[in-house]
């Protein structure tokens, strides 16, 4: 039955593709008998509960192999057709080119840059760990579920992909079953022009169980291969299935033209011919097949009611647990959860590194399904949790992640984790070292994951480590990424309410901009409207110079309008510590905030700065960077660019 299922699968990917005259059929012709057994025997599913929170994930991290992952929904039950096959990769559809989660029932989570998935099924695996140490009891697990992915050749040939591997053997995640789509060819011919390396023995020496030689077309040896990787309990599992891309194509085989265009419909009519399927019907699902996952249906909802009994019983006999999993579930905050931090006492002048720690400190004590962890720079990123354990090997009910050096795959897993549900992870390390993960914060921001960057050693006041980590581009290109809230707090009182509008936020990922040096406190009139991403922090309205700043040019604009008041000018100092916030309160508010059209308004920031040309206008200044940085103390640094309060005012004097 399972090679009917199987064929029926390469049918319906052939002709998906074939019909948008866009995609990559070799994939799931290739992988057609992997996703036939995942979903016809193995997986723990109902497409009638899509989010089941004990479900088995499955993880197509080769997200250009959509139509295998879409045909398989299909023929599976979940809320997609026929005829939405058939709209595959056009406008609006609910088959888009890759898998997008949130937009396709059954997805698991967005793939296509290849690695993401991986990781994220990583992510996934080390929530299944936790949520089951902190959920299941004596009498019930209610927690014990597997994540599934599968990726090919070009997957590990990238970085991301190695450090996921590496952590996840570390911590030993038996429930993860990975799945090497081992066909020899990427996009540019057999793989022996570029990769040569022994996957499996790489694997291994990452702490893996490796199931090598499998006949990725025989279905016997690929179940025989996952009840290996589930008897496996104490390590991952990889499973390296030989398979031929574009299976069943009678003259395209085996070759890297199957890859990523169109069979043609000549070459279709022929592997349907070969396969047995009607060879002038497309989009063709036999009535066998039809029944088959019918009746997989009917017994997966038996397990799946089985399941929700058991955690009513659960729940009934652990009313805390209960509670607790309910606020986890719903990102659910203390009611006076603003006031409390808000009201946390943190002396000033302190690095905004600093009081971000404090904050966290507070919150993670008041946030039980908050987790976090720094790429092997915690002690400078200040935030690890003393009071609670690590994540490790056999020990998953600490709140503390050492996710070592590897910062692709970190933000990757995050992604996962949130993505699992149950949990909410934070994820730290410098600023200038957010382009490794830029991809993933991106994944975040496109899949409305609320995770939270800490980014800390803003600007050249890194000092004396040099160009080379001094971030100078790098705030102006993240608030560049569609849906990502990018704060740059200026002092304590600003870096609370960061953490406020962080946790807050659950539609999106937050990024904290964050100092290594000291910051002054900063007395504002209008405090009140911190929330709204710019405000007035004093001054008139009519003011002659409007200085407009962010995080520690706050304080140099403080300095500044000091010495421009010596010189009889009256100066109105705005904080924009959210800039797309600040432009979403609309225009009146904005012109209320710049003050008068007579003044001259004066952007700062210690980086790349053209950005805030949306609030200047012509004549007015910006105080910027538009070079790299240089090694020395971080003041005499900043001075070297001009950033002190005697040279701006002095350019402002000239201005005026």
């Amino acid at each position: 039955m399972l090679k009917k299922v199987a064929d029926v699968i390469r049918g319906l990917s052939a002709d998906g593709v074939q019909e948008a005259n866009s995609g990559h059929p070799g994939l799931p012709l290739g992988c057609a008998d992997i996703g036939a057994v995942l979903y016809g025997e193995v997986m723990k599913y109902d497409p009638e509960a899509p989010k089941w929170a004990d479900r088995d994930r499955f993880v197509l991290s080769a997200g250009h192999g959509s139509m295998l992952v879409y045909s398989l929904l299909h023929l599976s039950g979940y809320d997609l057709s026929l005829e939405d096959l058939r709209n595959f990769r056009q406008l609006d559809s609910k088959t888009p080119g890759h898998p997008e989660y949130g937009h396709t029932e059954g997805v698991e989570t967005t793939t296509g840059p290849l690695g993401q998935g991986f990781a994220n099924a990583v992510g996934m695996a080390i929530a299944e760990k936790m949520m089951a140490e902190r959920y299941n009891t004596e009498e019930d697990k209610i927690v014990d579920h597997y994540t599934y992915t599968l990726t090919g050749d070009g997957g590990m040939m990238e970085g991301i992909v190695y450090e996921a591997a590496s952590l996840a053997g570390h911590l030993g995640l038996g429930k993860l079953i990975a799945i090497y789509d081992d066909n020899d060819i990427s996009i540019g011919g057999s793989t022996d022009i570029t990769f040569t390396e022994d996957v499996p023995a790489r694997f291994r020496a990452q702490g893996w169980h490796v199931v090598d030689g499998v006949d990725g077309h025989d279905f016997e040896s690929i179940k025989a291969a996952i009840d290996e990787g589930k008897q496996t309990t104490d390590k991952p599992t990889l499973i390296v299935a030989k398979t031929a891309i574009g299976f069943g194509a009678p003259t395209m085989e085996g070759l890297s033209a199957a890859h990523g265009s169109p069979l043609g419909e000549e070459e279709i009519k022929g592997m349907k011919e070969k396969l047995g399927l009607p060879v002038d019907e497309k989009f063709y699902v036999s009535d066998e097949v039809k029944d088959f996952f019918a009746q997989r249906r009917s017994e997966l909802k038996k397990e799946r009611k089985a399941w929700e009994d058991k955690f009513n019983k659960w729940a009934e006999a652990n009313p805390e647990l209960k509670n607790s999993w309910d606020q986890a579930d719903s990102l659910e905050l203390p009611s006076d959860f603003r006031k409390m931090i808000e009201e946390l006492e943190i002396d000033a002048p302190i690095a905004s590194r600093s009081s971000s720690g404090a904050a966290l400190t507070k919150i993670v004590d008041e946030v039980d399904y908050l987790v976090g962890g720094s790429a092997d720079l915690a002690p400078s990123n200040k935030t690890y949790q003393d009071k609670y354990g690590e994540i490790q090997k056999g020990e998953f009910s600490g709140r503390n992640f050492r996710f070592g050096v590897r910062e692709h795959a970190m933000a990757a897993i995050a992604n996962g984790i949130s993505l699992h549900g149950g949990l909410r992870p934070y994820v730290a390390t410098f600023l200038v070292f957010s382009d490794y993960m830029r991809n993933a914060i991106r994944m975040s921001a496109l899949m409305n994951q609320p995770v939270v960057y800490v980014l800390t050693h803003d600007s050249v006041y890194v000092g004396e480590d040099g160009p080379t980590h001094q971030p100078v581009e790098h705030t102006e290109s993240l608030r560049l990424i569609p849906n990502l809230t990018v704060l740059r707090p200026a002092d304590e009182e600003e870096t609370k309410a960061a953490w406020v509008q962080a946790m807050e936020r659950t539609d999106g990922p937050t990024v904290l901009i964050l100092t290594r040096q000291n910051l002054p406190h900063i007395e504002k009139d209008n405090a009140a409207d911190i929330y709204k991403g710019g405000y007035v922090v004093k001054g008139p309205q009519d003011a002659d110079v409007v200085l407009i700043a962010s995080g520690s040019e706050l304080s140099l604009a403080v300095e500044t309008a000091e010495l421009l008041g010596q010189e009889d000018k009256s100066v109105r100092i705005v904080s924009v510590p959210e800039r797309r916030l600040f432009t979403a309160q609309g225009q009146d508010y904005i012109n209320e905030v710049l003050g008068s059209k007579d003044s001259l308004r004066v952007a700062m920031e210690i980086g790349v700065g053209q950005g805030w040309y949306q609030f200047l206008r012509e004549g007015d200044h910006l105080v910027s960077i538009d070079t790299f940085g240089a090694s020395g103390p971080g003041a005499e640094v900043a001075d070297k660019f001009g950033f002190t309060a005697k040279k701006v005012a002095k350019e402002i004097m000239n201005k005026l």
